[in-house]
């Protein structure tokens, strides 16, 4: 007995459900966002009482006048009191959306996210409470968005209709694909390789410990500056954010500049090693490689950069030196870094003492913290643009995710240690106590960021929703010398990656180290292109004279172990 031929019905069933398990699937790994908030939302509505009342009378009174007046538009069409999404939303461009029906549902739906928005700014909870709660009302607005659903999308009815089918057999083979990885792709993966096209700047391995691995770059031009630089990225990703292809490469850009260029590549921790902690990253993450430079060099100051967590360790770790009275950093650079977690960002939404307390139980024996559940996490910040895109090309078009190196980078996370995961909570995000002098203490001193006076740059981006620029600026006042910040265009990743080759962009400069982030911008002046260029003058009056380059990497003390990239970048996490 032969079964019968699926129907393009059929299978649009059959992703829809596929599709809903692969997204709650992502959804439940995330952390709890504090399940009370809409209980005590309920709470505060069902006993609203005066002013509250009112004003929730009056925005249920403005819903449902507006979906009568939806109602009576679809009856006798008209662009009359219809409702826009917003200038970034672009979920309903398509012509299709015009048809008579799908402009009702796509208005309906509008409607509908504007109330759950209203009515999330009208709660009358204690900031993080309510803040957690926004973010659940646009989490859900964000879910039961009509683009999301083959059935009420009618870019992905045309196609199937136009494709006979074939767009959601395909779309279905996509999604078995992710189901078995267990997560969305968001890039072709199979364009891009670490070591063939992407951190592809030569150099070699020059040094290694447990948690990382120290690469030395070869120098491209016949002199260099004389103290050397060292880039210490995040730990919670590659490293070769800096080094992606070689148009974009920030690694390619320094060395062509003339600095001695050194980067950390952070190892996948392995669940055996998940006791390690802050201080022993500060000491094997930033001390060690700082000692084999200075021996590879033969230099007694460096210049240090430091890329947002790798910034806070960096920035702990100069603390550090400070106490012991080591002078041997000649300059910090911090991009996209928060050292005043008074406001940490959307992320905020996720920590508070019940999650935090949670995550040291969850770590009191030694285990690593996936950094696929770390990826989930921030993709769902903001999750039109970094979940619900890809759900809809691939799973519902059946269209391939295209190649692009950034979102590669992206989803090619790393393991922490469970330990150093739940002391940063605590400590930065739910205490905020490194901008405090004195309350931690690393590697046995006291932290004081008012004892680091060597030259700081400091970079944010306009748009950065993990780093403030407003907190990226304040750490101004809690280093102790002479700053320089800069502002650029876009957000965490793109204004930070932003080649000095293509002249795009901008960036905001003001000579005034103004301690009120809105009047510095009041009186910055806008720099067309980058801040790279900006950046590479400001350190290079820095860096002490120029020298002939060396002809050879590493030294006797400090011998090759392998080509770059290494071993560690290529280790995947769970």
């Amino acid at each position: 007995m032969t079964t019968p031929a699926k129907t393009p019905g059929d299978v649009l069933q059959e992703i829809t459900r596929a599709n809903a398990g692969m997204v709650e699937k992502l959804f439940r790994d995330l952390p709890a966002t504090g399940t009370t908030d809409v209980a005590a939302f309920m709470r505060v509505f069902a006993t609203a009482d005066g002013e509250q009342l009112e004003k929730l009378r009056a925005l249920e009174e403005t819903f449902y006048r507006d979906h009568f007046s939806l109602w009576n538009r679809l009856l006798a069409p008209g662009d009359a009191g219809a409702i826009t999404a917003a200038k970034a939303d672009d979920r309903f461009e398509a012509v299709e959306w015009q048809l008579p029906f799908f402009q009702y549902v796509q208005q309906a739906y509008l409607l509908n996210a504007r109330f759950l928005r209203e009515i999330g700014d009208l709660a009358d909870l204690e900031p993080l409470a309510k803040r957690r709660l926004q973010f659940q009302l646009r989490q859900l607005a964000d879910a039961m968005s009509p683009t999301n659903y083959a059935a009420t999308n009618p870019e992905v009815i045309k196609l199937a209709a136009q494709t006979g089918g074939e767009s959601l057999a395909q779309g279905m083979k996509l999604l078995a694909g992710d189901v078995t990885r267990g997560r969305i792709s968001m890039t072709d993966e199979q364009a891009f390789e670490v070591g063939r096209n992407l951190a592809v700047t030569p150099g070699a391995v020059v040094f290694e410990n447990e948690v990382m691995q120290l690469i030395q770059y070869s120098p491209t031009t016949a002199n260099v500056y004389e103290y050397p630089l060292l880039l210490v990225p995040p730990f919670i990703n590659k490293y070769y954010i800096l080094d992606l292809q070689p148009e974009n490469s920030f690694v390619r850009f320094c060395v062509e500049q003339g600095f001695s260029t050194f980067i950390v590549s952070w190892r996948n921790i392995p669940p055996e090693l998940g006791q390690l902690g802050w201080d022993d990253y500060i000491e094997k993450g930033v001390f060690g490689p700082l000692e084999a430079i200075k021996a590879i060099s033969g230099a007694d100051k460096i210049n240090a950069l430091g890329f947002c967590v790798g910034g806070t360790l960096l920035s702990s770790a100069l603390a550090v030196m400070a106490a012991r009275n080591d002078a041997s950093v000649a300059s910090l650079t911090l991009l996209a870094t928060l050292l005043d977690f008074s406001e940490p960002g959307e992320i905020g939404v996720f920590i508070d003492r019940e999650f935090v307390e949670r995550s040291e139980q969850e770590f009191r024996e030694p285990g690593s913290m996936s950094g696929g559940k770390l990826a989930n996490t921030f993709a769902a910040l903001r999750a039109n643009d970094l979940i619900w895109h890809f759900v809809i090309n691939s799973y519902l078009k059946g269209k391939a995710p295209r190649a692009f190196d950034l979102l590669y980078w992206n989803a090619d996370g790393s393991n922490l240690p469970g330990r150093l995961y739940a002391w940063y909570l605590r400590n930065m995000y739910l205490e905020n106590n490194l901008r405090i002098p004195g309350r931690l203490e690393a590697c046995g001193v006291p932290l004081d960021l008012g004892a680091i006076t060597v030259p700081a740059y400091i970079v944010a981006t306009r748009e950065d929703h993990i780093v403030p620029w407003k907190s990226a600026h304040a750490s101004i006042g809690l280093l102790g010398g002479r700053t320089e910040f800069v502002l650029g265009a876009s957000g965490h990743i793109a204004g930070i990656v932003n080649p000095a080759s293509k002249n795009r962009r901008h960036f905001w400069l003001n000579t005034s180290a103004n301690a009120d982030a809105d009047a510095w911008l009041a009186d910055a002046t806008q720099q067309a292109g980058s801040w790279w260029k900006h950046w590479a003058t400001w350190l290079s009056s820095r860096a002490g004279m120029k020298k002939p380059a060396a002809s050879a990497l590493g030294n006797a003390q400090y011998p090759v172990l392998e080509a770059a990239p290494g071993r560690y970048v290529k280790e995947k996490s769970a």
